[in-house]
């Protein structure tokens, strides 16, 4: 009997401390990995043992992932984590801070920028990062052409030896240390180069790949590139050898299109996504609502417009263009599309901008004006024209085919019958560049927080053909922003774009219509998200609690 109970006592010990050990196993594996609790269905899970994964839900597909050959928020949205720029925006705004560049110096005279780089930093494909692959980085741009790299175009005024190109010359003075030295000086030139366009690559890879670089992108970012199924998802995940410690806290990202925004906010409701843009302004106060999810507000610093290709009859006079204005019903489209979440644009740059000219008087609704300059352009019944509605929601504007639905009616109500024709995104873009298009629905997130982002950029002559969509060529304004780029005085600066701003409302090449706060909603286990104004959200410091 003794003995038995002995027995009993210590085989009940045994199976007391096999459980002890393997609760320690446990929490010993647990507190190894950098694994933490999440909801999605790739699994968050800190015990399991099973990768971080995002996914992010958007509304269309990428263009390209060669960030310089691109100019659409759903590219940058991803190129954004995997390329890294010399300089970088501050975490919700444009002050620069340091980037791949840790430190940097710009002569009295504003012609020279002198950058000393992070040591011991790789590109994805082990390339090494230093002076000679900036160098490599910016001959490449360089030596392009605005059907190529719209960007560099746009905000270095042109390539190689072109009369217009600022930068002189891009050399490596030793290892870790480039020189830039520029033609003129250029007021925001380390706004420019924070862009996501200028995101480093890696000199061995698109040497390599040519103009497939965009299909297998090499950055030096906290994620690498993995897969992109075309129209669906694209996939990026950890680089274990990033130069940054302890980022990024995510395992993978997922970027999955999801056209539709009710559909894709179903798919944050439903687990299937942990994060979304796009969010409806509607659907705001239920996001706020709901204990499961929280609500970002991106910062505004955007504008929604409707185009008028100034090169195409009629919209080549400049009375049909103000007759336009005044026949589309802004206010009615902000109250019925933003839930209060937008103002009726009036000039073509948000007022949060420096230089923003608040002393012009937007073109009122009144159509019977409208169908008075219609008259005196020789038009007296109006005309037909196609106006191109956008296919995917944008943070300038959730639903581009109900807005067109609208301006339709408008134009009808002064005698212009309107055809509302779409098409796939990179398609619409490319056909709408090439001056395809009577009047389309376009909009611009700036990238810089500069004025010259928004009015050299989108409606420069210099920029014809590239993010000038609209054809249009002013001399006088031309030589107003280039005054504006080349001075250095904020005071003298901002009185040039006010004039700028003025010429812009006269010739009236666009129908600015709203400048708006886009939402996102994410699972409230989400942390360390922060919207950028820029419209292009680094994700490194994104984790699940």
């Amino acid at each position: 009997m003794r003995n038995k109970k002995i027995w009993s006592f210590l085989l009940f010990f045994g199976l007391i401390m096999m459980l002890f050990l393997a609760a320690c196993s446990s929490d010993e594996q647990g507190s190894e990995g950098n694994n933490e609790e999440g909801n999605n269905e790739e699994g968050t899970n800190e015990e399991s043992g099973e990768p971080k994964v995002l996914i992010f839900g958007r509304g269309g597909d990428s263009v390209s992932l060669d960030p310089i050959a691109v100019t659409d928020g759903e590219s940058f949205k991803v190129t954004q984590n995997v390329f890294e720029t010399l300089v970088n925006f501050g975490e919700q705004d444009t002050t620069i801070n340091p980037g791949l560049a840790k430190e940097w110096t710009v002569s009295d005279d504003g012609l020279t920028y002198t950058f000393m780089l992070e040591e011991g930093v790789k590109f994805h494909d082990g390339t090494d990062f230093n002076a000679e692959a900036v160098v490599a980085n910016f001959d490449r741009w360089s030596s392009g052409t605005a059907d190529k790299y719209y960007y560099y175009k746009s905000m270095f005024g042109g390539f190689g030896d072109e009369e217009g190109h600022v930068i002189e010359s891009v050399t490596a003075d030793d290892e870790f240390t480039v020189t830039f030295k520029l033609k003129r000086p250029q007021a925001p030139f380390l706004k420019n180069i924070a862009m996501s366009p200028f995101g480093m690559g890696s000199p061995t890879a698109f040497e390599a790949a040519g103009d497939a670089f965009g299909d297998e992108p090499v950055g030096t970012g906290p994620f690498k590139f993995v897969e992109w199924k075309r129209n669906d998802s694209i996939t990026i995940e950890k680089f274990e050898d990033y130069w940054q410690e302890g980022f990024p806290k995510l395992d993978r990202v997922v970027f999955r299109a999801i056209p539709d925004n009710s559909a894709r906010l179903n798919a944050l409701l439903t687990g299937e996504i942990d994060l979304a843009d796009g969010v409806n302004p509607s659907d705001g106060a239920s996001i706020e609502g709901d204990a499961a999810l929280q609500l970002f507000e991106r910062p505004s610093m955007n504008v929604g417009y409707l185009g008028l290709t100034n090169t195409r009859p009629p919209f080549d006079n400049v009375l049909v263009r103000q007759a336009m204005n005044h026949a589309i019903d802004k206010q009615a489209i902000v109250d019925a599309f933003f839930e209060g979440r937008a103002e009726v644009a009036v000039n073509p740059m948000p007022p949060s901008i420096s230089g923003y000219n608040d002393q012009i008087e937007g073109y009122d609704y009144d159509p019977e004006r409208a169908k008075e300059l219609l008259a005196e352009a020789g038009l007296p019944d109006g005309f037909e024209m196609e106006l191109w509605a956008m296919p995917v929601p944008r943070p300038y504007m959730p639903d581009g085919m109900k807005v067109a639905e609208v301006m339709q009616k408008n134009l009808a109500d002064v005698g212009i019958t309107a055809e509302i024709v779409s098409f796939e995104w990179a398609t619409y873009l490319e056909k709408a560049r090439n001056g395809e298009a009577d009047a389309f629905m376009l909009g611009w997130t700036g990238d810089n927080g500069d004025a010259d982002n928004f009015l050299y950029v989108l409606l420069d002559g210099d920029n014809i053909g590239s993010n000038n969509y609209t054809y249009y060529d002013n001399e006088e304004l031309h030589e107003l922003l280039i005054a504006a780029q080349s001075e250095v005085d904020e005071n003298t600066r901002n009185e040039l774009y006010m004039q700028a701003q003025e010429i812009i409302h006269e010739d009236a090449p666009w129908v600015p219509l709203a400048h708006s706060t886009p939402l996102l909603a994410g699972k409230a286990e989400l942390t360390g998200f922060t919207p950028h104004p820029t419209g292009s959200d680094k994700l490194h410091t994104v984790d699940f609690e």
